[in-house]
């Protein structure tokens, strides 16, 4: 994945040193299985983050689309099952929906997933690498009925490991 656009701002000078912030924004693109699919995005989130010379800083993951999200989670078996019965009883896939009634496309659970988890996060980055938890990691969950190709945009706000 490669860098889409690259912003630098040059802020005032503190102590005889001007730090510097830059935004670059890239895409990653992946296909899902469909409903209730989970995809681990730690390693290539912090891939992108290598290849891009981030050092210190914020990485948004944002999933354009209202019936995906992203979050974090423990990424094993036990978790994404319990996340996945969580998310059924919140918005069952076995009912009717105002919005399957308006457009007939039986994915009104979807749409109420993706909302209720959302559609983005933002993690720290430190020493070029996104700050979590032993047992966290950046995931992307498919709420659509079927299988989807899906794309993900990063954003990197910070600096660089040559800018120091």
């Amino acid at each position: 994945m490669t860098p889409r656009a690259r912003t630098v701002i040059m802020l005032p000078e503190i102590g005889g040193y001007t730090p510097t912030m830059t935004t670059t924004h890239g895409e990653l693109e992946l296909e899902t299985d469909g409903h209730g699919h989970t995809v681990d995005l730690t390693g290539e989130v912090n891939s992108w983050l290598g290849s891009i010379d981030a050092r210190d800083g914020l990485v948004s993951v944002f999933v354009p689309g209202s019936t995906a999200a992203v979050t974090t989670i423990e990424y094993e078996s036990g978790a994404l099952r319990d996340l996945d019965e969580a998310l059924e009883r919140l918005a069952p896939s076995d009912r009717t929906y105002h919005h399957d009634r308006k457009w007939g496309d039986g994915n009104g659970f979807s749409h109420l997933r993706a909302a209720l988890l959302g559609p983005s996060i933002t993690v720290p980055v430190a020493a070029g690498t996104a700050v979590l938890g032993t047992w966290q990691q950046v995931v992307l969950v498919e709420c659509d009925a079927r299988p989807r190709r899906r794309r993900l945009v990063l954003s990197f706000f910070g600096s660089r490991s040559s800018e120091v």
